[in-house]
């Protein structure tokens, strides 16, 4: 029961950051396809886990800019 525990927690240092790094990115393709109404898009990165890489993708190569309104 102890070597459990231990084992655990020894794999909290790799864990912790990789979800943290994840939220962020997720948090933040959510907000941008929020934004720009895609709701299909929305949906997948609300679904899917990929530890922050479809996220990033969907920010830095599949999202349309948003132009400044005039």
């Amino acid at each position: 029961m102890l070597y459990n525990f231990n084992q655990f927690f020894g794999y909290a240092g790799l864990i912790v950051p990789i979800l943290i790094w994840s939220i962020i990115w997720k948090g933040l393709a959510l907000w941008k396809a929020a934004r720009l109404e895609s709701k299909i898009w929305f949906v997948v990165l609300l679904v899917v886990n990929t530890a922050g890489i479809l996220e990033i993708l969907y920010l830095y190569i599949f999202s349309k800019k948003i132009e400044p309104a005039k």
